[in-house]
C-alpha cells in the first residue's frame, strides 16, 4: 500500500506540474506584442554599437496608440465622403461621431489607463478619441511595463548616440496597442527649411531682399488679386519647436505689410511655446507662420501646435478639430501604420492635411521624407517659380 501511495502521490505531483505550466503558459498568452516594430535596424543588425544601458531613474515621455475598430467600414465611408456622386458627398463627422463608431472603445482605454498606473506611469494626458494615451515613466518602469530593456548606442551614421529597446515590446494586457512612440530616438525630426548657402540663379524676382520671394509673392504669383483670403477659416501649423512672435512681427514690419491674423500657440503635454535665440533655431517655425498668413491674411487665427512626438501632436489637431488645413513641414522616419488612424480620421472630420516634400525633393536624405508620402496626406514641393516681377503672377 506504501508503494501505490508514493505511485499516485507521483502521478498526483505530476498532474498538479501541468497544471501549473498550463496556466503559466495561459498567462504568458496574456502578453501581446505591439502591432508595430519598435526596435531600428542598427540595433537589430549589430551596426549600432551598444554602449551601456539607459540610467533607471531616467524619464521618457511615450504615447500609446490603440487600433481602430471597423476600419474597412471606416475606408468605405471615406470613399463616399468624398465621392462627388455620394449622397455622403462632405457629410463630416464630429470626433464624437468618429469616436463612438471608430475609435477604441471606452473599456479598452479604460484598461489602457489601468495598466499604465498598475506599471508606475504617469498619466499626462488622454484623447477624447481615445487613440492615445500620453504617459511618462521612469525607465525602470518602461522595461518591466513593456519586458524590453533599454540601452544606449552609438549611431552608425551621426555623430551621436540614440536610446532604443532591445526587443518589440511585449504589454500584458487583454487588448492590441498599436504602438509605443518614444521608447527610441534613433531618428530626429528634420524641418524641410533648407537655407541657401549662395545666391540662387536665375536671379529671383521677388519682392524680398536679393530678389527673394516673401509670403506675399507666392499669393500674387499663385491666386492673384481675388477676394479669397482665409476669412474664417483656421490653419493649424505642426511645429517640434517653439517661435518667437517678435520674430514674424519683425518680418511683417520690414517688409511693410500689416499683421493682422492672431497667432495661438498650443502647447502639447506641456512643450514650451518659446524659442529663445540663445538656445534655439524658429527659422521653420516662423517661415510657416508668416506663409500662411501671407497666402490668407484675413484668417481667423493661425494655430500653432507644439510638442514633442508627431503621434501626440497630429492626435491633438484631430481632437480638437478646429484647423481644417494642417501644414507640416518636418520630416522624420516612416511611422506610417502609427499615423493612419489619425489621418483618417481627420479626413472623415474634413481635415485636410498638407506636408512638404523638402527642397530637395528626390535628394532628400533617406528617412526624413515621411509623412509627405504618407496616401492620407497631400504632398506638397517640388517646385521652382519664376514670377513677371515682384507680387507678379507666375511665369514658369
Amino acid at each position: 500500500m506504501k508503494e501505490v501511495g508514493e505511485s499516485t502521490f507521483l502521478r498526483a505531483t505530476t498532474v498538479i506540474a501541468l497544471v501549473i505550466l498550463i496556466l503559466a503558459s495561459g498567462a504568458q498568452a496574456e502578453s501581446h506584442l505591439t502591432m508595430t516594430s519598435h526596435v531600428p535596424a542598427a540595433v537589430l543588425n549589430g551596426t549600432a554599437r551598444w554602449i551601456s544601458e539607459m540610467p533607471a531613474d531616467q524619464r521618457l515621455s511615450l504615447a500609446i496608440s490603440l487600433p481602430l475598430r471597423n476600419e474597412n467600414a471606416l475606408d468605405d465611408l471615406l470613399d463616399r465622403i468624398y465621392d462627388p456622386q455620394s449622397l455622403s458627398y462632405r457629410h463630416y463627422l464630429s470626433v464624437q461621431e468618429f469616436t463612438e463608431r471608430f475609435g477604441p472603445t471606452a473599456d479598452d482605454y479604460s484598461a489602457l489607463g489601468q495598466f499604465a498606473r498598475a506599471n508606475g506611469l504617469k498619466i499626462v494626458d488622454v484623447a477624447g478619441n481615445r487613440m492615445v494615451l500620453d504617459v511618462e515613466g521612469t525607465v525602470a518602469n518602461i522595461e518591466t511595463a513593456f519586458q524590453v530593456k533599454m540601452g544606449i548606442y552609438q549611431h552608425p551614421v551621426e555623430n551621436r548616440t540614440f536610446y532604443a529597446p532591445d526587443r518589440e515590446p511585449s504589454v500584458n494586457l487583454g487588448i492590441c496597442v498599436l504602438h509605443i512612440t518614444g521608447l527610441d530616438n534613433y531618428t530626429l525630426p528634420t524641418p524641410k527649411l533648407k537655407k541657401a548657402s549662395r545666391p540662387p540663379s536665375p536671379q529671383p524676382t521677388g519682392s524680398g531682399p536679393g530678389g527673394q520671394y516673401v509670403a506675399s509673392d507666392m499669393r500674387a504669383a499663385y491666386y492673384g488679386n481675388g477676394p479669397l483670403a482665409g476669412a474664417g477659416q483656421t490653419v493649424g501649423l505642426f511645429e517640434f519647436a517653439g517661435y518667437e512672435v517678435s520674430d514674424v512681427q519683425m518680418y511683417f514690419n520690414n517688409l511693410h505689410e500689416q499683421l493682422n491674423v492672431p497667432i495661438n500657440g498650443v502647447s502639447v503635454n506641456g512643450v514650451s511655446l518659446n524659442c529663445p535665440p540663445q538656445t534655439c533655431d524658429d527659422s521653420e517655425q516662423v517661415i510657416d507662420i508668416e506663409m500662411a498668413i501671407g497666402m490668407a491674411p484675413a484668417l481667423t487665427q493661425v494655430l500653432v501646435y507644439v510638442g514633442r512626438d508627431d503621434v501626440s501632436i497630429f492626435n491633438q489637431m484631430a481632437v480638437d478639430n478646429v484647423a481644417k488645413q494642417i501644414s507640416c513641414s518636418w520630416g522624420w522616419t516612416d511611422d506610417e501604420k502609427t499615423l493612419d488612424g489619425i489621418f483618417k480620421e481627420m479626413s472623415v472630420q474634413g481635415q485636410s492635411v498638407f506636408v512638404a516634400t523638402g527642397d530637395d525633393g528626390s535628394r532628400t536624405p533617406g528617412g526624413v521624407t515621411w509623412p509627405s508620402d504618407d496616401p492620407y496626406v497631400t504632398a506638397v514641393g517640388g517646385t521652382d517659380i519664376n514670377t513677371t516681377g515682384p507680387g507678379g503672377r507666375w511665369q514658369s
